[in-house]
């Protein structure tokens, strides 16, 4: 997309209109309070205030919409970083190390560093915007079945590396969460699976009432075991600034994992739940100190925070360039888009730049202002964590069932996430890592399709659907690679010493 000056000069204009301006605001407040809320993401916000843009003027609408999505990728930490109970799925891997460091006393370092890493995420993903959006959306065409299956099985390889030291357990649960993703009326026969007569499930497991179970009330259920032993809120809460050594050890982080999540957000389907846990074990692979990841490493909550911010511009690029939303967020803002009488695609950009550059635009003004709130809002966040467990608790309960319950208004839901806390508390009693359970339960489906379709575009001939094209080629030897690292790194560090 070639930058004409006149239209991104009109577009900076419009943009700094007062009323934009406000609905900019209104919207990232909106996204950020919506995405500390359990369950309800991006998408059911926009999905909610769509009825508000009837009648606005379609680009202050679009303004809207896409500064409560991005708000909303703000917000999601809030709660995972203070409670261990993400917003939603792109918020998980910051419980790894988010959680840890409020337990260690750090929990405005990590509410600052998360709030930053968004910024940087958000920014560098405008700016790849600006200069990408044509070829990237162009490149992102070449991806079919038999791309988007090793893409993929590249990103669970990657789980060798959340599970080190105990990759069996790794494995096993990595192969419960593909079972669970396999519950459901199979797309390409109808056939029923595992649904045992349960109509509620035919359309599978919404995997968010898997993330609230298996985190906020397996969390909730873990610590009533532990209640009697359980200290009281620390009164000191740690600095909310950061040191050297804090920008010494995420700066590189935060800058290698933003480009990384903007590229993943092009790709339909991939979404902020895989950026971001992809992203953290290409850190935890790279770091240093990445026996500290888990323990509440700052680099651990920077890199997912990063690339997740960065996620969420990049999947604007396919819903604006070619009409095809990059998730479930986007799909819904497709819709709305189409109703505002706007035509998403190529032309798009030819036809209206000036409502292309306003858009630009409102992301950056969005994003500065967002890492302001968030900031600001530090000491407010922080004042849930004096609030005695005999109180706290029954109220994540409360916040995990209302969340539950609005993702599809049945009853059937609340059995299903007491048996996931159920199971969530287990995994944590027996030392289990969840991570991998969570992304395989994300991408299990979508595997799954991908691969079936791949075999019958192929002939049913293996081979070529890792070797068939140079992406799938590039792609099958980054997993073996990440398969094998653990085990390289081993013999290298063995031969050095």
């Amino acid at each position: 997309m070639g930058i004409d000056i006149n239209s991104f000069w009109e577009g900076l204009t419009t943009a700094f209109h007062p009323m934009n301006l406000l609905w900019i605001l209104i919207g990232g407040f909106l996204g950020t309070v919506v995405g500390m809320l359990p369950g309800l993401g991006p998408a059911t916000a926009v999905a909610v205030l769509i009825p508000v843009t009837f009648g606005m003027d379609p680009v202050s609408a679009l303004v809207l919409m896409i500064s409560i999505y991005y708000g909303a990728m703000y917000g999601g930490s809030r709660s995972s970083i203070l409670l261990n109970t993400p917003g939603d799925g792109s918020a998980i891997a910051a419980t790894f190390d988010g959680y840890p460091m409020t337990k260690n006393n750090q929990a405005g370092k990590a509410l600052s560093i998360s709030a930053i890493a968004s910024l940087i995420g958000g920014l560098f993903a405008v700016v790849g915007f600006i200069i990408l959006a044509k070829p990237l959306s162009n490149f992102a065409l070449n991806f079919g079945p038999r791309e988007y299956f090793v893409l993929f099985l590249f990103t669970l390889s990657m789980i060798v590396t959340l599970s080190l030291g105990k990759m069996v357990k790794g494995f096993i649960a990595m192969s419960l969460g593909l079972m669970i993703s396999t519950i459901g009326v199979d797309l390409q026969t109808s056939v029923y699976r595992f649904t045992y007569g349960a109509t509620h499930l035919s359309e599978g497991i919404d995997f968010l009432v898997i993330i609230i179970g298996i985190y906020a009330v397996a969390e909730v259920f873990y610590n009533y075991m532990h209640l009697d032993a359980l200290k009281p809120p620390s009164s000191d809460l740690g600095s909310m600034k950061l040191t050297k050594e804090d920008w010494k050890r995420t700066r590189w982080t935060m800058l290698r994992q933003s480009p990384l999540g903007f590229l993943i957000g092009v790709l339909p389907g991939a979404g902020g739940s895989v950026a971001s846990l992809l992203s953290y074990s290409i850190e935890k692979q790279v770091s240093k100190n990445s026996k500290k990841f888990g323990k509440g490493a700052i680099e651990g909550v920077a890199a997912p925070e990063a690339s997740n911010n960065a996620t969420s511009v990049g999947s604007l690029i396919p819903l604006l360039t070619m009409g095809i939303p990059g998730s479930g967020t986007t799909a819904v803002i497709l819709g709305a888009v189409i109703m505002l009488g706007l035509q998403p695609g190529p032309l798009l950009f030819d036809k209206d730049p000036e409502m292309v550059w306003t858009l630009v635009n409102s992301m950056f003004i969005g994003n500065i202002f967002l890492v302001i709130l968030n900031i600001a809002l530090i000491g407010v966040l922080l004042k849930i964590l004096k609030t005695p467990p005999k109180t706290l608790y029954p109220i994540i309960l409360v916040l995990a069932f209302l969340g539950t319950y609005t993702l599809g208004y049945s009853v059937i839901d609340f059995y299903i996430l007491l048996i996931f806390g159920i199971i969530g508390l287990l995994l944590k009693l027996l030392d289990f890592p969840i991570a991998p359970l969570i992304l395989a339960t994300i991408v299990g489906s979508d595997m799954e399709q991908n691969f079936r379709k791949s075999l019958i575009t192929n002939n049913y001939n293996v081979p070529d659907i890792f070797f068939g094209s140079p992406i799938s080629i590039v792609l099958t030897i980054m997993t073996v690679l990440a398969l094998f690292y653990p085990l390289i790194m081993k013999l290298v560090k063995r031969n050095s010493i």
